[in-house]
């Protein structure tokens, strides 16, 4: 089933357009629950719209080790596409390259720099898209968390008994907050972001338990989230993102 899922979803892929090469643009490799795996040919042009997740790694020692300490190895760094009051497509990220702020930045300038500081970014596109209403809904959401802190004590307490998610604590804590706190760390931040679109379902997600390996497989080592975290019926899989 998993097989016939993938083929699927690599042929809604290549339904997009022609080559990535010829466009000379951004592009999506085809999409694929891997890691490590080689991209998944044909290579087809990408531009961001509101809801698609942005997913990448991070070199930085500190930050593999303490991810994979917590059980989110792989994965370090996630966000989400919003539209500006404008309409411009932008990015929403808590602690961009290791900032302690909440910013929006235009979305090709933050994959571009991620990939040239050698590492690796993914895309996981919205299979419908946002409607105006949802859309919106994400807009104010995203403008009211800008500027706000990025909370780096409680991404550190992660490491510690005091973690804000576990086998049996997800079930009563965690719930959201409706974008009232003063800090988020990223994947907290995207799945605030998801509640608030009304793009999952506010009585089960756990954002402050999410991590973005989570967000990555759409399962979860917690139990919880690997009851609750329904990504698939909104979103394709991760999808590797090159540029020619």
């Amino acid at each position: 089933m998993d097989c016939l899922f993938l083929l699927l979803s690599c042929a809604c892929c290549s339904g997009l357009g022609g080559p990535a090469e010829d466009s000379g643009g951004p592009c999506l490799y085809c999409p694929a629950y891997s890691l490590d795996g080689a991209p998944g040919l044909p290579a087809q042009p990408y531009c961001p719209q509101p809801g698609d997740i942005f997913l990448a790694t991070d070199h930085a020692l500190w930050a593999r080790a303490g991810h994979w300490c917590v059980g989110g190895a792989g994965v370090h760094h996630s966000g989400i596409m919003i539209a500006r009051p404008d309409g411009q497509v932008a990015l929403l990220q808590a602690g961009p390259f290791n900032s302690l702020r909440i910013e929006i930045l235009d979305p090709l300038a933050v994959m571009r720099t991620t990939v040239q500081e050698g590492d690796r970014v993914w895309i996981r596109r919205r299979r419908i898209p946002l409607t105006p209403e949802q859309s919106a809904e994400l807009t104010a959401f995203a403008c009211v968390q800008e500027g706000k802190r990025f909370a780096l004590w409680r991404m550190l307490a992660q490491v510690t008994p005091f973690r804000s998610r576990g086998p049996l604590r997800s079930w009563l804590i965690g719930k959201p907050n409706g974008g009232n706190r003063t800090s988020y760390f990223c994947s907290e931040l995207v799945m605030e972001s998801c509640v608030a679109a009304g793009l999952v379902d506010s009585a089960t997600a756990r954002p402050c338990a999410t991590y973005p390996r989570d967000l990555f497989f759409g399962k979860s080592f917690n139990w919880y989230l690997n009851c609750h975290l329904t990504l698939e019926p909104g979103w394709y899989p991760p999808a590797p993102w090159c540029e020619p």
